[in-house]
Parts: C-alpha cells; sequence; structure tokens
C-alpha cells in the first residue's frame, strides 16, 4: 500500500509513501479537507538527509497505531524543506516563536486557515529524553481541538501575528545607509566570537559560517580578520569534518575542535568551502588551501554530479539507521584493513593513536597537527610523508568502498547548482584548473535549459526528467552570481547576456517596488505570508547575493538601473543591518561595495552574442590601466631569500586611487600581493586628503617591500588599485609588475 505521495518526486516525500499516514503533499487538496471536516493539519517539514527526520519516520509514521491517530484526527501534510523553502522558512519561524528554539524534523499543528497554534521537533513514540511521547501529542492536541477552540484559535492569531512581523520585511523606516562603522562592528563581533585556538565562532554546535569568513576575507588586509579566517580554515580542513579520505565537508562540527561531525554532506557547503580555501590560498602559504580546494570539488565531480553535468544536493549521515557508520572506524577495522608497513605512522598522523572519538569505539580520521609539522616529527619531507601514507589511505578508501553506501538526494536544485556553478568557475580560474570551468559551464547549460517552464520563466527543481516549483529568490541570486563568475572565469559575454535577463525575471516577479529588496518567493494563496528575509543562514542572504549582484551588473553593463536598484535594495533593510550587522553579513558587504564603487562609470551595454569588440568590462578596465603606468624594480640585498623591491606609480592628470589604507575599508585600497612567493614589509606612501576624508595618491607614488625569492622565487607581485576622476570609479583592476 502506497499513500499520495508515492506520486512525488521528491525522494524525502517518496521515504514516506510506503507509510500507513494518509499523507498530503502540499496543496489545495489537503487544504480544503482541513475546511470541509474542521480538522487541524499535522504539518511535517523536513529534507531527505536529516538523521532525526528518519528516526521519527520509523518510529512514529511507520507505527499503525500512531498513524491511525494521526489520520483520525488530523489532515497530515509533508513537505521537503529543500523543494519548498518558503514554507519552510514560514514554519519554522512559527516553531522559534512557539518553542524558543528549531530543527528538523518540523512538526506544526495549524487551523485549517494555516495559523499554528502548537509546535516541536523531533518526538519520540514514547515519553523519554525530556520529551512527550507523539501519541500523548496528539492526543492532547486533538481534545484542545474539540473542547478549547477559541483558545486554540486565538492563540494560531496571536502567532501568525508574530510571524508576520518577522517575516515581511520593513516597510518602513530609516531610508539611509548605515553608517560607516558598520564592517568595523562587524568585525568586533566575530572577533568576540571567535575560537582563538580552533577556529569558527561560538560554541558547539560548531558550523561552517562561510558567510562570515567570505566577509574576513574582504577585509584580509587587516591582521586580525585575516588570522580569523586562516586559523578556521586551517583547523576546520584539519578536523573530521573534512572527510580525509574521500574529501568534501560535512554538515557541521559537534565538538569546539571540529572533530566529531554530523556526518550529512550537503552540496552548499562544499561549494561555499571550496572557493573559500582557493582565494584564501594566497594569504596561507604552505597550508595548503589550494589542496583543499581541490579535494572538494574533486568530491563534487565524483560523487554529487549527475550524468548530464548537474550537480546533485547532499549524501545522507547514515546507513542502515547508524549515523557516520560509512565513515568512521574500530580498532579491529584499523588493525585488518591498514597495512602493517607504517600503521602506526598513518594512526599517528591521523590521530587514531588514542582513545576512539565516536560513539560506538569508534574513530574519525583527522590530523590532530598541520602536515609540515606531522612530517617534522617524522623526520620526513612533505612529499615523502605523503608518499608513505598513500597506500593506507588508499587501503581504507577500498575497504569504504565496500560498505553500504549512504543514500544520495539526486534531485537538482537551482539555487545549490548556482552556488556550485560559481565555485566551479572561481577556483577553476584561481587555480588554472580549465576542468572546472568545463564543468562548470555544463551545469549552467543543463539548468538554462532543462529548469524551465513552458513560458521559459526559472523553475527550482529537477529529478528524473521532471522540473517543477517556480523559482525563488535564492535560486535567481545564486545562479545569477555562478553565471558572473562563468563570465570572469573564460570572458564569454552570453553569461552577462543571461544574467541580466533573469536579473530582469527577478524584478518582475519578486522586486518590491515600494521599499526595495526582493521576496522570497512568487504570489501564493497557500502561504500566509510573502516572506522577505535578509538574514545570513548556511548560504547567503539571497537578498544581499542580489544586491551584490546588481552592482556587478551595474559595473559591467554600465546601465545605471542595476546601481541604483541594488541601492534600494541596501536601503530597504537599512535598519535591520544597522541594528545586527552580525546577522546580515551579506549585506554588509554589499554596503561596502555600494560605498566604495559608486558612482559607477557608464558604459556601452555588453554586446550582443555573435559580435566582436570588448565588452563593457573590459573597456573599463582597459581604461583603469591606461590611468596608471607601473615600474616594478628588484633590489639586491645580503638576505638570500628576500629581496627588497620597489613600484613606481605615474598617475595621470584628472585621476586619482585610493591610499593605503583608504580611510574607509568600504573602499578599495591600493596593494601589493606575492604571486609565486609572498611579499613582506611592504610600506605605501601617505595619502593626501581627498573626497569625503578618503586618503587618496595623485601624481608620482612609490611602493616598497620585500618579495622572497627563494630558489629563484618570485620575480613578480600583483598590484591592486581603483582610478577614479571628479565623476566616477572605474572598476578596480589587478596588474602583475614584473621586477626587472
Amino acid at each position: 500500500m502506497t499513500n499520495r505521495l508515492a506520486a512525488e518526486s521528491s525522494p524525502y516525500l517518496l521515504l514516506h509513501a510506503h507509510n500507513p499516514v494518509d499523507w498530503y503533499p502540499w496543496g489545495e487538496e489537503a487544504f480544503e479537507r482541513a475546511r470541509d471536516e474542521d480538522r487541524p493539519i499535522f504539518l511535517s517539514v523536513g529534507y531527505s538527509t536529516c538523521y532525526w527526520c528518519h528516526v521519527m519516520e520509523r518510529e512514529s509514521f511507520s507505527d499503525p497505531e500512531i498513524a491511525r491517530a494521526m489520520n483520525d484526527g488530523f489532515v497530515c501534510v509533508k513537505v521537503d524543506r529543500e523543494e519548498r523553502p518558503d514554507v519552510d522558512e514560514i514554519y519554522m519561524t512559527a516553531t522559534q516563536i512557539l518553542t524558543r528554539s528549531g530543527g528538523w524534523p518540523n512538526s506544526l499543528f495549524l487551523t485549517p486557515r494555516l495559523e499554528p497554534f502548537f509546535a516541536g521537533t523531533y518526538f519520540p513514540p514514547r515519553e523519554g529524553l525530556g520529551r512527550p511521547g507523539f501519541p500523548q501529542v496528539l492526543q492532547a492536541l486533538r481534545e484542545a481541538w474539540l473542547l478549547r477552540r477559541g483558545e486554540v484559535e486565538q492563540r494560531a492569531r496571536a502567532v501568525a501575528e508574530a510571524m508576520e512581523a518577522s517575516l515581511a520585511g520593513t516597510r518602513q523606516g530609516r531610508r539611509e545607509m548605515p553608517a560607516p562603522d558598520v564592517a568595523s562592528r562587524l568585525q568586533s563581533e566575530l572577533g568576540t566570537r571567535f575560537d582563538p585556538e580552533w577556529g569558527g565562532f561560538g560554541p558547539a554546535p560548531k558550523f561552517p559560517s562561510p558567510s562570515s569568513l567570505a566577509f574576513l576575507l574582504d577585509r584580509a588586509e587587516d591582521t586580525d580578520a585575516r588570522r580569523m579566517l586562516v586559523v578556521t580554515l586551517d583547523r576546520m580542513a584539519r578536523g573530521g569534518i573534512m572527510d580525509q579520505l574521500g574529501g568534501g565537508f560535512h554538515r557541521y562540527s559537534t565538538d569546539a575542535a571540529w572533530l566529531v561531525p554530523h556526518f550529512e554532506k550537503m552540496l552548499y557547503d562544499n561549494a561555499a568551502l571550496a572557493r573559500l580555501y582557493a582565494e584564501a590560498a594566497p594569504l596561507a602559504g604552505g597550508m595548503g588551501f589550494d589542496r583543499v580546494a581541490r579535494l572538494t570539488l574533486d568530491f563534487v565531480l565524483s560523487e554529487l554530479t549527475s550524468p548530464e553535468g548537474a550537480f546533485l544536493s547532499a549524501i545522507d549521515a547514515e546507513t542502515d539507521g547508524h549515523e557516520g557508520a560509512y565513515y568512521t572506524w574500530t580498532e579491529a577495522d584499523l588493525e585488518s584493513e591498514l597495512p602493517a608497513a607504517d600503521r602506526a605512522l598513518f594512526r599517528t598522523v591521523y590521530g587514531l593513536d588514542g582513545p576512539p572519538t565516536f560513539e560506538g569505539e569508534r574513530y574519525v580520521l583527522h590530523l590532530p597537527a598541520p602536515w609540515a609539522e606531522q612530517a617534522e616529527r617524522s623526520g620526513l619531507g612533505t612529499e615523502e610523508l605523503d608518499r608513505r601514507l598513500e597506500p593506507g589511505r588508499e587501503a581504507l578508501r577500498a575497504a569504504r568502498a565496500r560498505r553500504e553506501a549512504p543514500l544520495i538526494d539526486d534531485k537538482i536544485l537551482t539555487d545549490w547548482n548556482g552556488l556550485t556553478i560559481g565555485a566551479m568557475a572561481r577556483v577553476g580560474a584561481l587555480l588554472g584548473e580549465s576542468r572546472y570551468v568545463d564543468c562548470a559551464t555544463r551545469a549552467a547549460e543543463f539548468v538554462l535549459g532543462r529548469l524551465r517552464d513552458d513560458t521559459g520563466g526559472l523553475l527550482h527543481v529537477y529529478r528524473r526528467g521532471r522540473a517543477s516549483v517556480p523559482a525563488f529568490l535564492d535560486d535567481y541570486a545564486f545562479l545569477i552570481e555562478g553565471l558572473l563568475r562563468l563570465h570572469e572565469a573564460g570572458g564569454e559575454d552570453r553569461w552577462v547576456e543571461v544574467a541580466v535577463r533573469l536579473a530582469e525575471e527577478q524584478e518582475r516577479r519578486l522586486g518590491d517596488p515600494e521599499v526595495g529588496g526582493y521576496f522570497a518567493a512568487g504570489e501564493d494563496p497557500s502561504l500566509l505570508f510573502r516572506a522577505k528575509p535578509a538574514f545570513d543562514g548556511a548560504v547567503a542572504s539571497g537578498n544581499g547575493t542580489a544586491a551584490l549582484n546588481l552592482i556587478e551588473l551595474g559595473r559591467l553593463t554600465g546601465e545605471r538601473r542595476w546601481a541604483e536598484r541594488a541601492e534600494a535594495a541596501v536601503l530597504g533593510f537599512a535598519e535591520g543591518v544597522a541594528q545586527a550587522p552580525y546577522a546580515n553579513v551579506t549585506f554588509v558587504r554589499a554596503i561596502l561595495q555600494l560605498q566604495g564603487r559608486m558612482p559607477i562609470a557608464t558604459a556601452e551595454p555588453v554586446a550582443a552574442a555573435g559580435t566582436s569588440g570588448p565588452s563593457a568590462v573590459e573597456s573599463l578596465e582597459e581604461e583603469g590601466r591606461d590611468a596608471v603606468e607601473v615600474e616594478g624594480r628588484l633590489g639586491s640585498g645580503e638576505d638570500e631569500v628576500w629581496k627588497p623591491f620597489t613600484i613606481d606609480l605615474e598617475i595621470r592628470r584628472g585621476f586619482h586611487l585610493n591610499a593605503n589604507p583608504a580611510g574607509d575599508h568600504a573602499l578599495v585600497a591600493t596593494s601589493v600581493a606575492g604571486v609565486l612567493g609572498p611579499v613582506r614589509n611592504v610600506r605605501y606612501p601617505d595619502g593626501e586628503p581627498g573626497p569625503q576624508g578618503a586618503a587618496i595618491y595623485c601624481g608620482r607614488v612609490r611602493i616598497e617591500g620585500e618579495v622572497e625569492r627563494r630558489g629563484g622565487g618570485a620575480a613578480a607581485v600583483e598590484l591592486a588599485y581603483q582610478a577614479c576622476d571628479e565623476r566616477r570609479c572605474l572598476p578596480p583592476v589587478t596588474r602583475l609588475v614584473r621586477l626587472g
């Protein structure tokens, strides 16, 4: 026997298709029955790789007696939060209001008007663990509905009003940018929460927080920001949160040291982290961040890529009901599988020489010390240590391949594919790996070709030949950003053209013309409200990302309308950002870009496909290069490794550059960075007073420093600057300066 969920495509809903529960998918059929029969609705929201969702399915939803109580008293509705993030966000807000906490499975009881009056997360089949048994919950709520209806409905209306206040976004209030100190306040709060020993922010459980790390990367010229970023990335890469055998990152760490993870692997985490490691690699020479980026994307290509080239959603945490069983090792496993030669060395390097670190007397592989330190302790070079340990890694990989593998959620989501397209393109460009750019291209072509409705509108989800659900804000925001990274990597203007069309569709369907910014979803009569979120969560804010995209589209196309919409989006959320920058990190990044790059230069639109000539951005960047003549010289000295250098700048009349420091973190400061080797002791001249208190360089400027030339070393450095005149600022440019 199957229920209505057997006709759905979501792996999570299909998991419940054989339950004795009379499940409905989210939709009018369920709501009409609730109204006609005057029954409350039991709403259960989860996702396919959620461990406790699986537990509740096995314990309660598969139990005939519990199912009978559910069917007799309620209309039961099941939702995949990844398929319907709009429903998930609305009702997770309700759970947080009612319980002051949240999680999945999210279990709510609604009136037929869809207003919630009771909520929780996982309920056991019998009372225990400080939680009431699910049958007792069902009985109590059915009695309340029948005997105390007025009280229940009054509570539901109050909760709905609180939900609307939380979700609908600011409709009025301040219409000015937050004060210039918003970025420094955000960094200060990150510093307060920062764990100096293990990295990350706040106590366990610890999440990667990619939005916060991206903000710190933007400010990496600041010593404290760079330290928080590098320490966090290093500790995560050495912890059990990273799969040391197969690559890729698990969802989060259950402890402060990133040692024991929650073992599900999500596409969005791996996309964001691969990109961060590649972008941070120049800041942490010798720490192997570029290797981590490659291992992470190779994992995605190996295990989370469809035959058509699109990216799959996630890998489950459990096999056969046991979390982490696929990834962890008993003492007997290690003794039987590891080669005798170098077994002791392997166990020392990967933290397997002490007591087990996971439940069931099982070990999680991790690196207690950095690779170079491990090599030094072993009396080996880093490459020799890697060579010696490869047979052990290969043996454990082979043993793992013989185990039952966790389930893969094979649905294809537009938003998460957009994130991964951007990561593949960006990492490929940074590391010179064209294969990643090629994979990004293939995935983009799949999404743009298959996830469309009959009118050409973007859709959210695809599985087994079927695309459905109109696109959400995150779909537009993350796909547009991914296409812009593809343009950046390969220079093809077609990606900008598609990004412009998607941004116009986003504006038509989701734009808020009164206040600015975007609603999370289109008009839907089945939803209590149109949420308008600003906060960052496991992924960056859709509204914040949209604002960053609009800024970049303005720069690429030269069309003022995009900059105006970006500014309207930021102003629409300005009050919340000013009050709580820690919750609005991506919006803070957008504010810094607006303040640093506006006004945006005008230029001709991007050429149509098939035409020749430079693109708008290429023309503007060329103008930026022409505004400054650069000459680099390498000096001599007694130090065999570090050599002095000078860079002389001749800034064309009528232009100026932002000094270093520029006097405002929002401005793009002139800076010098290493290419193949690091630089140190870089000395920038003092700037002259400029517009709005900024410090600027005009005329002739000299920058001095030292560059590493170990074994021949780097004979070049990178110079970054932004040229401005009285009317505009050109796009920032980065130039390779050869040191003759």
